[in-house]
Formats: structure tokens, sequence, C-alpha cells
């Protein structure tokens, strides 16, 4: 990273760690650098596009935009905590950037993000919206998943070694025959045991079954620390060689078949999916609930759409003017005629969901259409 660029990632990373603490004025910026005025201004401008002042400027504009969609602060307030020392200099400024006054905007909002060329935004609910720094292609994606699918299954054995063998043991509710397995032990041996398997395959190797017969947990925990990187290994060299169309022989199959890597790839995740919700919903079962959407899952989702923070805070708060502004914003972009109605079926829903036992949505029984 060159030494301009440096600049400026420090400059948005301290900006997006709390907007409310960057000093106003463009010296005290500077010297938080180590720079002088001139010199900090122009590296910000040459890399930004704007100026740090004017960077700042819009962002707490975009944010008191925002702000106006999903409250009722008065417009004092709002010009106060966007930075402006009375509401005619919060008028005028508003008025520059979203040709309408504050309370006119107010009653038919918008689009709350302002033209940047550097596509730096404010992002609901107090950080900001980067620019990706590398592009993840469809091969990145593929990787990212099967990383995320390691961790969890990880995580999903370090709950399991706080459980006695009678919980591991516990028969699952509604298991799915031919598919399934009858316990929780079951499930994460399986889960490891697949990718050790598919490893074997690809290596022309040979894999014990055996070894998955009533497993200890500390027997998973030593297997998942090979297999799971080995698995990762291979998957990401044949992104990065762009081999998923390649074939090998799958012996481990009733009858030796012809696949690809792809499609060894896409049958791992979905078939390890539908095994980590039993496994979830068994230790939730048992009492252990603090597995809910991880960071991987958040980092997948936001690289491409950028919504599961603001919706699931709309979801958790209830607010329904916040999903709302979501839908208009990211699903009716020519227009707001249809955000109203859905708003209402997605909170409906929200709730139906969160009342709902796991084992219940597993069985798909008792959910109206």
């Amino acid at each position: 990273m060159s030494p301009p660029l440096d600049h400026f990632v420090a400059f948005v990373d301290r900006l997006a760690a709390d907007l409310d603490a960057i000093p106003r004025r463009a010296e005290e910026l500077a010297a938080d650098a180590y720079l002088s005025r001139h010199h900090f201004e122009r590296v910000i401008t040459a890399i930004a596009g704007e100026s740090p002042t004017r960077f700042r400027t819009r962002i707490l504009l975009e944010r008191a935009a925002y702000r106006m969609t999903i409250s009722d602060a008065p417009l004092l307030d709002v010009a106060v905590e966007a930075g402006f020392g009375s509401h005619e200099a919060f008028t005028r400024a508003f008025r520059r950037e979203f040709d309408a006054t504050p309370s006119a905007w107010r009653r038919r909002p918008a689009r709350f993000r302002i033209a940047a060329p550097n596509d730096v935004h404010f992002h609901p609910p107090a950080g900001l919206r980067l620019p990706a720094r590398h592009t993840m292609s469809g091969m990145d994606l593929v990787v990212e998943m099967v990383e995320h699918h390691v961790w969890l299954v990880d995580q999903l054995v370090q709950r399991a070694a706080t459980l006695t063998d009678e919980q591991l043991d516990d028969p699952f509710t509604g298991p799915v025959e031919g598919i399934d397995g009858e316990t929780l032990r079951w499930s994460i041996s399986r889960l490891i045991g697949q990718m050790g398997m598919w490893c074997a395959a690809m290596e022309d190797g040979e894999y014990d079954f055996a070894v998955e017969q009533h497993e200890s947990v500390a027997s998973m925990r030593r297997r998942l620390a090979v297999t799971g990187p080995e698995f990762v290994s291979q998957v990401r060299a044949v992104a990065h060689e762009n081999r998923f169309d390649e074939t090998f022989v799958d012996s481990f199959s009733p009858e030796p078949i012809v696949m690809t890597y792809g499609a060894m790839v896409a049958h791992v995740l979905t078939f390890a999916a539908h095994h980590r919700l039993l496994a979830v919903a068994k230790l939730r079962e048992l009492g252990i609930t603090d597995l809910g959407v991880p960071r991987r899952v958040k980092k997948i989702g936001n690289a491409f759409y950028g919504l599961i923070e603001v919706l699931g805070e709309a979801l958790d708060n209830n607010d329904r003017a916040a999903v709302e502004t979501v839908l208009t914003r990211n699903v009716y972009s020519g227009g707001n005629a249809g955000s109203a109605p859905l708003a209402d079926y997605v909170l409906a829903e929200a709730a139906r969901l969160a009342v709902t036992p796991t084992t219940t949505l597993i069985e798909a029984k008792g959910i109206a259409a």
C-alpha cells in the first residue's frame, strides 16, 4: 500500500470508528496524521477526489438524512449532530446536496447517499460503507463458503465438548431417513468425515468409515485439525487453477462414479448445511443457543449486498420504518409503492419465526401458508 493510500485508509478507518469523534477543523485532522494541513489535504483529495473537510461533511449529511427517515427528532437536533452550529447553516448545506430543504425532504425521502468519487458512504446504523479493496470473484466466494463451513464445524465441536455422552447420543427429533443419523455425535462426526472422505477420493486414497462409530469429541477435534485445512487447501487449489469442471472417480459410492470437482463442492455444502442445521437445533434443545449469524456469514453477505446488519437490527427492534427504508432503497429502487406491504409481511414473518421451535421448522410442520 502506498504512503498516500495509507493516510487515506487511516483517515477513513478513524471516521468509521466514531463519526462524532473526528475533529471538525482540517488542522486537527492533519495533526492526527502527523502532516501539515496543506500536505494532508493534497493527499486526501488526490486519493478521495474530495477534500477531507468535504468528505466528513458529506458523510454527516448522509447520516442526517438517514436519521430523518427513521426518527422524529427535531431538525435542530439533527443539524447539531451533523456538526452544524445553526439550523440555517444546516439547511443551506442540505439543500445544496439534496436539492430540497430538510423539512421537505423528510416528507418525501429518497436515497440518502450523495454522489462521491470514492464510493465511501454512511452505512446505517452508525458506520461507513466502503468500496471493496479487492474484487471477490465467484471462485473466491466458493472458497469463502468452504472456509466458513470448516469454521462452523469447529464451533460445533467446541460446544459438543461441553456435553455429556448421554446428551451427545440423545436421538434427533424427526431425522430424514437415508440421509441423517440418529444423534448429535453422528452429525458432527459425519461432517468431519465427509471432508475426509472427499479429500481421500480426490487423492485416490483410502478412508476408514469405522472411525465415525461412536467417535469421541477429542477424536473429532484431532481429525478436524487435519481434515479441515486439507479440504480448504484442496478447494482453494482447484479454484485458483479453474479446475472445477475436471473430473475424478468417487470410489466411495456403492458403485464408483465420475464426478467433477464443482459437483463435489456443491454436494458437500448442500448436505453439510442440512447436517449443521440438525446439529445446531439439537444444541439449542440442550440449552446451547449462542450459534447465531456468525461473522463469516455477515462478511459474505456484506460483500455482495451489505444489508444483513441493517435489516437485522431493524427486525430486532421491530422498526417498521427502518425495514421499509431498506426495502425502498434496495428492492424498490425505482419507487416505494411496494415496500410498505412487504415491510409488514417481513416483520410479521420474523415475529412468527422467532417463536417457532427449530424442530418445527426442520419438520416443516405447524407453519401456516
